[in-house]
């Protein structure tokens, strides 16, 4: 059954990403973690944590076939059935596939066109749609030139069963090579206050060509909440437990970013999450960030960042902080 949402209940912001006329809430929500790479969680109560999550105004949700692998698709597919047409939903491609088990990141990229248009026919189905919104590679594929890649979405598109092509992680080059073919709408790729390193390229190439973007992580996979320190352990399934910023020695280290964050927070009357994600917001009106998040309490405190505004001088006191700080560890 299709439910229509009650306008007054949607306080979200809007944004557009790039120059498609694709408009999202101003923050998505990342649903990996709903049933993938973490602690096991009840179905029902994702189902009726995604559908709040609508409720509460967020129409832009993420996931990929190979979350699970294809139970989080699923999961996103079940839960926003009644809202369709409502809600925009990214998913992506890109792994090569056991016969058994599916998508399987340890075997690498698998980009070839034949395996876009075979994924993309899966993932409708998945998904419970009739055309899948924001279709991404999940990675560059060194074995596929990017304009076979974008071709072959290109394809989908006109078939109508993609609405709109996404990139993941790619470079500049990847970027104007794939938009000369078929216009990319979105690049999803890390950004928070702490992993800049795509302000020098990425950056300046999607606000030339009208692209948008939409960065995972927004919140440092979490340590940018402010609820991380040295005691905190990780299961063996979280990415985080053999992620070099997450060692107790890190952790500690890198307090000094939580102490800014919390030095504004106090000033704008804000958590650190917030202020992280606010200062993505205030970056460029393009971009979207995606945390993902499982419980009420987190996804309430995520969306109102965008209630928190940073001035300039705001953002320059940021700005300077965080170039005396050396954060320790890498990204991977």
């Amino acid at each position: 059954m299709r439910v229509l949402l009650d306008a007054r209940r949607l306080k979200m912001q809007k944004r557009k990403l790039g120059n498609s006329g694709l408009e999202v809430s101003a923050i998505g929500l990342g649903c990996m973690r709903m049933s993938f790479g973490d602690k096991p969680t009840d179905k029902q109560e994702m189902i009726d944590f995604l559908r709040k999550a609508v409720e509460r105004g967020v129409t832009f949700f993420d996931t990929a076939e190979v979350y699970g692998p294809f139970t989080n698709e699923e999961l996103v597919g079940e839960a926003l059935e009644p809202f369709k047409g409502q809600v925009v939903i990214a998913t992506k491609f890109g792994w090569r596939h056991d016969p058994v088990k599916g998508p399987v990141t340890a075997a690498g990229q698998d980009s070839r066109p034949e395996q876009i248009k075979r994924v993309a026919e899966a993932s409708l189905k998945r998904l419970r749609v009739d055309a899948i919104d924001l279709f991404y590679q999940h990675r560059p594929d060194p074995n596929v030139p990017i304009e076979d890649v974008a071709g072959a979405v290109k394809d989908l598109i006109q078939a109508g069963k993609v609405k709109h092509f996404g990139l993941s992680e790619s470079d500049a080059n990847q970027i104007r090579r794939a938009h000369a073919v078929q216009p990319v709408t979105a690049l999803q790729s890390e950004y928070s206050l702490w992993w800049r390193d795509i302000e020098k390229d990425i950056l300046p190439t999607l606000e030339e060509l009208g692209i948008g973007l939409v960065p995972y992580s927004p919140l440092g996979r979490g340590y940018l909440t402010g609820k991380v320190d040295e005691s905190t352990t990780y299961s063996s399934t979280d990415i985080r437990s053999r992620n070099p910023r997450f060692t107790p020695e890190a952790i500690k280290a890198n307090r000094v970013v939580i102490d800014l964050l919390e030095s504004m927070g106090a000033k704008k009357k804000a958590t650190p999450a917030q202020i992280a994600l606010a200062w993505l917001l205030a970056q460029k009106p393009w971009i979207v960030p995606i945390p993902g998040s499982r419980k009420l309490e987190r996804l309430d405190e995520n969306n109102d960042a965008v209630n928190v505004q940073l001035t300039a001088d705001d953002l320059s006191q940021l700005k300077t902080a965080m170039e005396q700080i050396k954060v320790v560890g890498d990204r991977y």
